[in-house]
């Protein structure tokens, strides 16, 4: 465990890619610091979708929004445009064998957390496909701060709400559908 420990700290001081290529200062966000932002999202969302009548299993979703990025302490954080070149399989490919490397031998949770994160990267679940979204919100909610502090040519990072397609239906739809709106009315305030 504390192997796994030590090597999850890199997160902290790892770089989110695409704040730097995009000519942002080192430290802008880091992939830690996303990490909670999705956490907190996917918090959000499960207990909105609870008062709304859908209860979801809220800890396991924290666990995989916890989780999600832990590849990239071997990996490091691969923009998209990496996927153009390398090609999203390869990506997938090297992301899954760097979380069972850095899983293996964590201890009695390890077959756990290998189920969290294939279940993630394939979305079979509601849980799965709701902290996809909550990582897509945790994205756009940081370009909206970074816009509002001054940041420029980040437009491209608001084209994801066009062809959004997280696999939802009834209320987690309706409600991740507010929240994308809510922040699309935000940046044009």
């Amino acid at each position: 465990m504390l192997k796994a420990l030590v090597e999850l700290q890199r997160l902290k001081r790892l770089d989110r890619t695409g704040w730097t290529l995009r000519g942002l200062p080192n430290g802008t966000e880091s992939v830690a610091a996303h990490s909670f932002g999705v956490s907190v999202v996917t918090m959000l969302l499960a207990d909105e979708l609870a008062a709304r009548g859908t209860p979801v299993d809220t800890e396991r979703m924290l666990r995989m929004a916890l989780l999600h990025d832990w590849a990239e302490t071997r990996v490091g954080d691969m923009p998209k445009t990496a996927t153009e070149y390398f090609g999203a399989e390869a990506r997938k490919r090297a992301e899954t064998a760097a979380f069972a490397a850095m899983i293996g031998g964590i201890g009695a949770a390890e077959a756990l957390y290998r189920k969290l994160f294939k279940d993630y990267e394939e979305r079979e679940s509601l849980e799965a496909r709701l902290v996809k979204a909550a990582d897509v919100i945790d994205l756009l909610v940081q370009v909206l701060a970074l816009e509002r502090a001054g940041a420029r040519g980040l437009d491209e990072f608001w084209q994801v709400v066009q062809g959004a397609d997280f696999q939802l239906e009834g209320a987690a739809l309706e409600i991740v559908g507010e929240v994308l709106q809510s922040l699309l009315g935000a940046r044009n305030d």
